[in-house]
C-alpha cells in the first residue's frame, strides 16, 4: 500500500525547494543554494512519478464515469485494462522510490586501493582497478583526483588513494568495497603458468566536520616531498601532507596538491571519512550487526569479484553473476555491472519491508 500522505508531502517539499531557488534575495549563500539543488534532484524522480499516477488516479475516476454511460461504455471498457496497467506500473515505480535511501548515495568518495597477495602482479592489478574507476568516473561526469600514491618498482600501485566528486558517486562506488582476484598469466611468468593476485578496496563517503570530532593534539603531522610527476615544484619542495591519528594508528596523506595548507584538508578530509567509518562498523558490531571490515586481510579467498583472463569472464561472487569482455571492463565499462548490484540492493529492501509487513 502507497503511503499517499508521505507522497503528497514530497511534492509540497518540491515547491517549496522551487519556489526558495526561484525567489533567492539578498546575499548568496552558496551553501544553501548547493544544499537545495541536491535536495531537489533526489526529490525530482519520486515527485515526477507521484504526479502522473495522481493524474492516472483522475483518469481511472473519468473511466469509471463512463463506465455507466451507455453510449461510452464499449470505449470505457476498451481504455481501463490500459488503465489498470499502468498503475499497476506506477505503483511498483513509487514504491521502490519510497524504500529507504542510504543517507551516504548523495556525498563525495575517496576509493583507496591496495595491492594484496602477488606481489608485483598485485600491484599492477591494483593500477587497473585505478584506471577503472577513473574511467567509470569520467563516463558518469564525475570529477576525480589523485590524493596520494605509492608505486611499486614493476610500474604499478602499492596503494592509491583517489577521490571521486559529483554526480552522487557512493551510490555507484560503494559495491567496489572489498577484496578483487585477478587470474592469469603475469607479464614477469615466463612458464605460461596462470597466477592468482588480489587488490583490496575501500569506498569512504566523505564525511563532514560535524559528523566526527577529532583532536588537533593527538595528530601527528610530518612534510614530505611528493614523488611522482609534476615537474619542479614537487621535486624540491615538502608539501606533502602525512597525518597520523595517535589512538588509533590511522596514517593518511595528501601529495597531489601544490600546497602544503591544500594537502592538509585533503588528508583531514579522509582522516574524517577513515574515523567516522570506523565509528559506524563499531557501532553496528554493537548492536550485534557483527561483519568483517570493507576488505578483510587481502587474502585471496575473501574475494567480491574474480576477474579471470583466461576464461574472459568476470564473476562477481555476491550475486553469482558472471559477465564476458574482462578487458571492456576494465576499460571503464563497469556499468552492467553497477546495475544489477543496485537491483540486487533493491530486491533486498523490498524483500525487508514484505517481511517486516
Amino acid at each position: 500500500m502507497l503511503n499517499l500522505g508521505r507522497l503528497e508531502s514530497l511534492s509540497r517539499r518540491f515547491d517549496e525547494i522551487d519556489a526558495e531557488l526561484a525567489g533567492s534575495t539578498g546575499a548568496f549563500d552558496q551553501e544553501r543554494f548547493t544544499a537545495l539543488v541536491k535536495e531537489r534532484a533526489a526529490l525530482e524522480p519520486t515527485v515526477a512519478a507521484y504526479r502522473s499516477y495522481a493524474k492516472l488516479l483522475a483518469d481511472v475516476a473519468a473511466n469509471e464515469a463512463l463506465l455507466r454511460d451507455a453510449e461510452m461504455r464499449e470505449l470505457a471498457e476498451e481504455e481501463a485494462p490500459k488503465l489498470v496497467e499502468r498503475r499497476v506500473q506506477l505503483e511498483a515505480t513509487l514504491t521502490e522510490l519510497l524504500l529507504p535511501r542510504d543517507p551516504n548515495d548523495s556525498k563525495d568518495i575517496f576509493v583507496e586501493i591496495r595491492a594484496g597477495a602477488g606481489g608485483d602482479e598485485a600491484s599492477l592489478f591494483a593500477a587497473e582497478l585505478a584506471r577503472m574507476y577513473a574511467r567509470f568516473a569520467e563516463t558518469l561526469k564525475m570529477k576525480v583526483e589523485t590524493v596520494s600514491a605509492s608505486e611499486s618498482e614493476a610500474g604499478g600501485y602499492k596503494e592509491i588513494v583517489m577521490s571521486v566528486q559529483g554526480g552522487e558517486p557512493y551510490r555507484f562506488f560503494k559495491y567496489e568495497s572489498g577484496v578483487h582476484r585477478v587470474q592469469r598469466v603475469p607479464v614477469t611468468e615466463s612458464q605460461g603458468r596462470v597466477h592468482t593476485s588480489t587488490a583490496t578496496v575501500a569506498v569512504l563517503p566523505e564525511a563532514e566536520e560535524v559528523e566526527i570530532a577529532i583532536n588537533p593534539k593527538e595528530l601527528q603531522i610530518d612534510t614530505f616531498k611528493s614523488s611522482g610527476a609534476g615537474g619542479q615544484h614537487i621535486n624540491k619542495t615538502e608539501s606533502a601532507i602525512r597525518i597520523t591519528h595517535m589512538p588509533t594508528g590511522v596514517v593518511v596523506a595528501s601529495q597531489e596538491e601544490r600546497s602544503q595548507l591544500q594537502n592538509r584538508e585533503r588528508a583531514m578530509q579522509m582522516l574524517r571519512s577513515i574515523l567516522l567509518d570506523r565509528k559506524r562498523r563499531e557501532a553496528e558490531e554493537a548492536v550485534g550487526s557483527l561483519r568483517k571490515s570493507q576488505v578483510g586481510t587481502g587474502d585471496r579467498s575473501e574475494k567480491i569479484r574474480t576477474y579471470n583472463y583466461p576464461q574472459d569472464r568476470i564473476t562477481d561472487h555476491r550475486i553469482n553473476e558472471n559477465f564476458g569482455n574482462v578487458r571492456d571492463v576494465l576499460d571503464g565499462n563497469l556499468g552492467r555491472i553497477v546495475r544489477l548490484l543496485q537491483q540486487d540492493e533493491r530486491e533486498r529492501l523490498l524483500a525487508g519491508q514484505t517481511s517486516a509487513a
